[in-house]
């Protein structure tokens, strides 16, 4: 949820212009709020031991649609929707599938979860503003 939610406040911010768009919702008012709170629900349930692993179906499933949907938003500022959309999919299998490798690296180099889930979750919000930020 970290994608959806950066982008949605780069484009109620302005950084970008959804507006006249089918994703114009992004930019409303409430959008990033609604979608920072979900953002810190996931990070916070991500560092309980009973939270599924996010290979399994319906959490990838659900990767694969935040992820379509921040990368639709931001391909709609620049006038490809489906573009923005496949990359957006392509960006949430790298960053499920390469953040789970990671993670599993550095919890074994630490040997406790606790450090490593706090790297992923810094690299992804660090990640998502250079993102944001740099689209034109």
């Amino acid at each position: 949820m970290t994608a959806p939610a950066a982008v949605a406040w780069a484009a109620h911010l302005a950084w970008f212009d959804v507006s006249g768009t089918p994703l114009a919702f992004m930019g409303y008012r409430w959008t990033p709020w609604l979608f920072t709170l979900v953002a810190l629900a996931e990070l916070v349930t991500d560092q309980l031991p009973k939270t599924p692993s996010r290979k399994v179906p319906m959490q990838f499933g659900a990767r694969l649609v935040t992820g379509a949907l921040a990368g639709a938003t931001v391909g709609a500022a620049g006038g490809s929707i489906v573009g923005g959309l496949i990359a957006g999919i392509f960006g949430a299998i790298a960053g499920t599938l390469g953040g789970a490798a990671a993670r599993g690296k550095l919890a074994a180099a630490f040997r406790r979860d606790t450090p490593a889930a706090l790297i992923e979750d810094a690299v992804a919000i660090g990640g998502a503003l250079l993102i944001v930020a740099s689209v034109p």
